[in-house]
Formats: C-alpha cells, structure tokens, sequence
C-alpha cells in the first residue's frame, strides 16, 4: 500500500506461544527482504524484531529504531510512482 517501511515483533525464538508462528514470521519478512531487492528497493525496508510481552522499553526502542533507519532512506519511491499513476 505504498510504506515506507515496516517491521514484525515477535516471540522470542524457541519460546512461542503459536509453536512455529515466530519462525513463519521471520522467514515471511526474509522473503519480503529478498521480494524487495529483486525490485530495487532496500530489503532492510522491512525488519523482524524479536522479544517478550514484558520489554516495553525494548519495543520503544525498536521502533524508535526504525524510524530511524526508514527516515534516513527516505520515502518508499515507489509511493511516488503510484501516485502518478493514480492521478492519470
């Protein structure tokens, strides 16, 4: 839908709830990673955090983090392009 970016937090690895459900996760966002650079984009648009209902803090700063790193790549460009598209 045109983001700049998104990350997926997770159970800890070996410890979730849903069994499997971490693993799929991470090896759904690897896939999006790797969808992403065949396109030309960054594959790092898309991140996979790990951690516990009890890290708040850790969250934050995840997302702080993240924010971070899509403000410095700058705008999705093809948010630019479908934009123009949609105006024809």
């Amino acid at each position: 839908m045109g983001a700049d970016g998104a990350y997926v937090v997770g159970c800890l690895e070996g410890s979730c709830h849903y069994k499997e459900g971490n693993f799929r996760a991470r090896e759904r966002v690897m896939h999006v990673q790797k969808l992403l650079e065949e396109v030309g984009l960054e594959g790092d648009r898309v991140r996979m955090y790990n951690l516990t209902s009890g890290e708040g803090p850790a969250f934050a700063e995840y997302a702080r983090e993240m924010t971070e790193h899509i403000k410095k790549l700058g705008p999705n460009p093809l948010k630019k392009w479908s934009t123009a598209q949609n105006k024809e």
